[in-house]
């Protein structure tokens, strides 16, 4: 079969093939060695390149490969958006995995521009690469961070590590093993020495990272999960549906509680905005029911939409907020979502995409507004809280306020739209934010998966897909800061370009060497 390779007919279907395989490591099938195995693959791959535009063909085939089978649920969202064909959603898939795969392509096009003569380069220039990338694409054009290869490891011993390491450090790692796998299997011991030896140094280098759990507040809450599907989300006369299912699901007796609902649990508007900052905001009526729904002492956290309205009453626009509502119905404090998606909560180049008939997926008076983006809620007894609601907590880095650290994060989603896959890894890169920034996380979301994940990322307690349910827990308490809680990515960042730099340095005394 290596033989054959060499065909240059041959590379890039097989890269591409390798990128499949790749995409099976990721929940919901969560075959992380496959990883390693695709990323040894196209270590070979690279190695027989015959030249640059080679190199950057096979990373991209490779990208594409692992995009359109890992952001399969994307296609899913599409079926609920009566305005749109099914088929667009396919179409989609493809056409964002050809863009998304630029990033795997440049990766690849600088590790065979520094490997070409020494295979260890390659692969570190290849795990250095990748992690920048990476990196860009979560950040170019309102960013795009989705399944980060290093993802993989936080269902592994690996897991404390991501308190120095972060998301990129894993990736690092995760593309460092693999490219020392296929060194290994063509018995180049010596040079493997430099990528496998890696892990092994960073990890004794991050041991002071890994910490027991910090326990339990000895707060209750209680996450709901009603399961309401998006089928059902807008369809009329829904909100007393899901008011009712709601207040089935909230109620109980014991000690005053937190409770959690989804995001947006109810669709109808429990707050109204002036634009002019020197009015108050007006709770509506739909708020003071939902806070009917619970008991006195109790403390709900729900998802919900406020309408910005001008002087005239005219509605402007809407946020996607999460509002702390008491038992007497007072809205005390408002966290709006800040990093929207894109065609999901608005239009890019609405005047022009309107016009041929494309609309954004979810409903509503016309684009979301965002808000300014991560801040910390004092709900008293309860603590501090930071919200990131649904995509926003895939973005590693961007999810805490660090000036004001929180005691919790809350994570209400709506992962209805996401099919069997989307929820699963969703899940995960929830859970590695949580082993980042030593904060526990209490997900809830309309059908699944709701879950209480601690301080390490570990998941402690969750609903299953497509079923109604509750959790009932004690508030995990929060870690200590831990170092990427006080400096981000500044160390996986710079990890990479120091990979970068040595793959540069061991090409320059391979070139020098030949000169002589």
């Amino acid at each position: 079969m290596p033989a054959r390779l060499l065909n240059s007919r041959l590379q890039l279907p097989t890269s591409f093939a390798l990128g499949l395989v790749s995409a099976c490591a990721f929940q919901p099938l969560g075959l992380w060695p496959l990883m390693l195995v695709a990323f040894a693959g196209l270590s070979f791959l690279l190695s027989k390149a015959a030249g640059l535009r080679r190199a950057l063909g096979i990373g991209w085939c490779f990208g594409v490969g692992q995009f359109v089978l890992g952001l399969n649920w994307i296609a899913t969202s599409f079926t609920y958006q009566a305005a749109m064909p099914a088929w667009l959603g396919w179409l989609a898939v493809v056409l964002l995995s050809l863009y998304l795969a630029v990033y795997p392509m440049i990766a690849a096009g600088l590790a065979w521009r520094f490997g070409q003569r020494t295979p260890s380069a390659l692969v570190l220039a290849l795990a250095g690469a990748w992690a920048l990338t990476e990196w860009l694409r979560a950040t170019m054009f309102t960013g795009f961070a989705w399944n980060p290869v290093g993802v993989i490891l936080v269902d592994t011993w690996w897991r404390g590590a991501a308190k120095t390491l972060g998301t990129y450090g894993f990736s690092i790692l995760t593309v460092a093993m693999g490219g020392g796998l296929w060194l290994l299997a063509t018995k180049r011991l010596r040079e493997a020495a430099y990528p496998l030896g890696l892990p092994l140094v960073i990890v004794l280098a991050a041991a002071g990272s890994y910490a027991r759990p910090a326990g339990e507040t000895g707060k209750p809450i209680r996450v709901v999960q009603p399961n309401i599907g998006q089928e059902d989300k807008w369809r009329p006369g829904l909100d007393e549906e899901a008011f009712q299912k709601l207040a089935g699901l909230s109620r109980a007796g014991g000690p005053p509680r937190l409770l959690m609902w989804p995001e947006v649990a109810i669709p109808v508007p429990f707050q109204a905005v002036p634009d002019d900052k020197r009015m108050l905001p007006v709770t509506l009526p739909p708020a003071v029911r939902a806070a009917s729904l619970i008991r006195p002492g109790d403390l709900l956290l729900t998802g919900a939409f406020a309408l910005m309205v001008d002087n005239q009453g005219r509605i402007t626009g809407d946020t996607n907020s999460v509002m702390p509502i008491d038992a007497e119905g007072r809205i005390l404090g408002r966290y709006d979502k800040a990093h929207l998606v894109p065609y999901g909560e608005y239009l890019p180049m609405r005047p022009l995409l309107s016009a041929i008939g494309l609309s954004q997926l979810a409903p509503g008076t016309g684009d979301t507004l965002s808000g300014p983006g991560p801040r910390t809620l004092d709900l008293g007894n309860w603590g501090r809280m930071g919200v990131q609601i649904c995509y926003e907590i895939i973005f590693s880095g961007q999810v805490v306020d660090r000036a004001h650290r929180p005691d919790f994060l809350f994570n209400p989603s709506n992962d209805a739209w996401f099919g069997r896959w989307g929820p699963p890894q969703h899940l995960a890169q929830a859970r590695l934010r949580a082993a980042e920034e030593g904060v526990p996380i209490i997900r809830s979301t309309p059908t699944g998966i709701s879950a209480v994940i601690d301080s390490e990322g570990r998941l402690l307690a969750s609903i299953p897909w497509r079923t109604a349910g509750v959790i009932d827990a004690q508030l995990p308490a929060p870690g200590k800061p831990t170092f990427f809680s006080r400096h981000g990515n500044v160390v996986p960042l710079s990890l990479a370009f120091l990979l970068l730099l040595i793959a540069v340095g061991i090409d320059g005394r391979a070139r020098y060497r030949a000169r002589i």
